[in-house]
């Protein structure tokens, strides 16, 4: 196949999909389903808390965390979905990556609060075991909720034991890799 012939390929497959995937949200994850309201609701109430319990005097360094966090597990997430290892089944939009409810509210609002916390009471290495804790929590309590209601689906061997460890690794990251630029900025 010539170069040319692979990217009229690749359009049209691509196209197809798209399609596909717009009639698939509009009959089972568009504003006219009830699990619209739920994914909605994941997106939102988190960001919510934010306003009212975020730290204001530390709002960079805690914005900065869970913005990497989001980062990591949007990417973590893009790479599980295209590759059909982890597939977000209800999604906000069809437009954006299907996770973006957990990967940009849930997860990193979560998180974000743990290290708001343990940083808060000088406890920096409670960190590590509140996000154990809270790892754990999303892995084995919510992802097979998740699971039984067809919100996600997890395929070619993915279970909930590597979800643990995929946002116990980007927890741990995310916390480095903020105390790195702390310690940058404060020269």
């Amino acid at each position: 196949m010539t170069y040319t012939e692979y990217w009229d390929q690749i359009y049209s497959n691509i196209d197809e999909l798209n399609s596909l995937i717009l009639s698939y949200w509009n009959e089972y994850s568009s504003p006219a389903t009830w699990e619209f309201s739920i994914v909605l609701s994941a997106t939102l109430l988190p960001l919510i808390l934010i306003y009212f319990f975020v730290d204001r005097r530390r709002i960079f360094e805690i914005f900065f965390f869970g913005y990497t966090v989001h980062v990591l597990w949007t990417y973590v997430s893009l790479l599980l979905e295209s590759t059909l290892y982890f597939i977000q089944q209800r999604f906000l939009t069809p437009y954006l990556p299907f996770s973006l409810n957990m990967t940009a509210s849930v997860l990193p609002v979560a998180f974000l609060f743990v290290y708001q916390y343990c940083t808060n009471k000088g406890k920096n290495y409670y960190f590590f075991l509140y996000a154990i804790v809270v790892s754990a929590l999303f892995a084995f309590g919510l992802a097979p909720v998740s699971v039984y209601l067809e919100y996600i689906d997890l395929r070619k061997g993915m279970n909930y034991f590597h979800l643990f460890l995929i946002d116990i690794g980007i927890a741990f990251t995310a916390y480095w890799f903020t105390r790195l630029v702390l310690k940058a900025q404060r020269g």
